[in-house]
């Protein structure tokens, strides 16, 4: 009997299958397969569904499927289908916008068999941003005004007590930005002309900030540091050995100088007249030619130290923001560059050409993609583009198609970047969420700056418009601060900075007011010596004339 018991006890052992592999077998959310454990812009009611490869035991999925934000739990609605093999899971109740959320499958989730899930599933959600307008509609003009408006009080209410000069950022205290000013002060002839305040206040402050910079800002054969004291003039190194000249700043700076003197223009003002008297001091002090290390190479350099003298050794070489410092060196009164100069250190004999298209756009200069956007905005605050042409590029064409690349990389969103669109764009150097960079097609990281698509205005006038109504109307409640825009936000990590910088907020106001009007083309064109200098380069245009 006993032997007959043991032989049937194991002959049932070996009947018992063990419980089958338990595991996942596709993935969707909002029916998108899974490639990528990362899923964003989505809308705030998605549908996961998971299909697995043996029925889920029912009674243990609520606490081994989660969805997560930080650590609060979401409210899950689960439906099984598919033999429970197949569950739809969504949220009871709509997700919060511009959220990240996590959604897990725990190992201790186990099918009808017992088998525990043998997998790892773990999905990051990221919500798109919510729809709904911030603020009321206003028409396209009025918008136009307002942020132009808003961004103009970075310069006018924040600028330095003392000397008037504009702030390098909004934290930097004594701190003041050379370039920075220059855009500050096409500002506020910009402000004057749209009546945000008046002609003699504009001109007081402008006639302040020439006056410090004439009497108590150090300079360096003419030229000024990037960054100084605002309340003293003193140089503030801008790294280890940039604690002499700027040459790039300081073009930035002339370029606004030139333009409020030829705005300032009465004939019988005392204070106009003086105000162009200092301008032109300080204009004729620049020794351009100086900076090919004293006439010993047909290079332009970009920094001179006091202490360290050419170590630094950067030649200003294009394609980049830097073509308005040789338009200015070849334009003085007293000491122009030759335009071998030009040919040979600033478009390398033609190397700086590029030639190829991106998204069926030719780019005739410049990296791959163009580069970040600033490259086609600070010079061309006061250079006038349109039907501008050289030896080596139709520069509307050039600014036209780098800013269209820019877009359409962003539209086309290649990287899946949370936010990326048609509506959100615009690479360029400003802060990150890791601190400050510049950003392009070749080096995205998912932040979007708003000064590349509102200064972008005179190239993308649609798709800019476009970007301003979004940052405004969609975002506004995340970005429209006391000082306009923000320097940037990222709508992938969810980080939004505090911060506003001069050289940002500046393009901003100066290139919206010259797709509206010209007037800093206008003004900066009709310098006498900024048309002869150019002809003196081989430029061509009307505005030339």
């Amino acid at each position: 009997m006993l032997l007959v018991l043991l032989s049937f006890s194991c002959k049932k052992n070996e009947d018992v299958e063990p419980p089958k592999p338990f595991n996942f077998r596709t993935v969707q959310v909002n029916g998108q397969s899974l490639t990528t454990t990362n899923f964003r812009n989505l809308g705030l009611t998605p549908t996961i569904t998971v299909s697995f490869s043996a029925p889920v035991q029912k009674e243990n999925v609520a606490n081994h499927i989660k969805l997560t934000q930080g650590t609060t739990s979401v409210p899950l609605q689960i439906a099984f289908s598919g033999g429970d093999t197949l569950l739809t899971i969504t949220p009871q109740n709509p997700l919060n916008p511009l959220t990240s959320y996590s959604f897990t499958v725990l190992p201790a989730l186990t099918s009808q068999q017992g088998a525990l899930f043998s997998s790892t599933l773990n999905l990051d959600l990221t919500t798109a941003p919510d729809n709904t307008d911030k603020f009321p509609r206003i028409s396209d003009e009025a918008l136009l005004d307002l942020v132009q408006k808003q961004t103009f009080k970075y310069f006018w209410d924040f600028g330095h007590p003392v000397s008037g000069l504009a702030r390098e950022r909004d934290a930097s205290g004594d701190v003041v930005t050379s370039g920075g000013t220059g855009f500050g002060i096409m500002a506020i002839v910009t402000a004057i002309n749209r009546q945000f305040i008046s002609r003699a206040d504009g001109l007081a402050r402008s006639l302040k900030i020439a006056n410090f910079l004439k009497n108590n800002a150090k300079r360096y054969h003419g030229a000024f540091p990037h960054w100084l004291n605002g309340a003293t003039g003193a140089t503030v190194p801008f790294s280890a050995k940039d604690d002499g000249a700027d040459l790039v700043e300081t073009s930035y700076l002339m370029q606004g100088l030139l333009t409020a003197r030829q705005y300032f223009n009465s004939p019988t003002n005392a204070d106009e007249i003086a105000f162009r008297q200092v301008v032109n001091e300080l204009w004729d002090g620049v020794e351009w030619n100086w900076f090919t290390k004293n006439g010993a190479e047909t290079n332009l350099y970009w920094h001179w130290s006091p202490n360290y003298n050419w170590d630094m050794n950067l030649p200003i070489r294009g394609w980049n923001e830097a073509l308005i410092t040789y338009v200015l060196a070849a334009s003085s009164n007293k000491s122009a560059i030759a335009k071998t100069v030009y040919d040979n250190s600033w478009a390398q004999n033609g190397k700086m050409a590029n030639g190829n298209s991106y998204y069926d756009i030719k780019l005739p200069l410049g990296p791959a993609y163009g580069g970040p956007l600033f490259f086609s905005q600070y010079s061309f605050l006061g250079i006038n583009p349109h039907d501008l042409k050289d030896a080596y590029a139709d520069y509307w064409a050039q600014n036209t198609a780098h800013s269209l690349i820019n877009y359409t990389y962003c539209k086309t969103n290649p990287k899946q970047f949370n936010g990326y669109s048609a509506d959100c764009w615009g690479l360029t150097a400003s802060d990150q969420q890791d601190g400050y960079s510049a950003r392009d097609p070749n080096n995205d990281n998912g932040t979007i700056a708003p000064t590349a698509a509102l200064a972008a205005m005179p190239f993308t006038p649609t798709e800019s418009m476009q970007a301003l109504r979004f940052f405004y109307y969609k975002l506004g409640d995340k970005i429209w601060k006391q000082y306009g825009f923000v320097d940037a936000f990222n709508l992938t990590t969810i980080w939004f900075a505090n911060s506003f910088l001069a050289i940002d907020q500046g393009p901003i106001i100066v290139m919206i007011e010259n797709q509206r009007s010209g007037l800093l083309w206008n003004l900066f064109m009709s310098c006498p010596e900024v048309k002869k200098g150019m002809k003196n380069l081989g430029f061509q245009s009307p505005n030339l004339n």
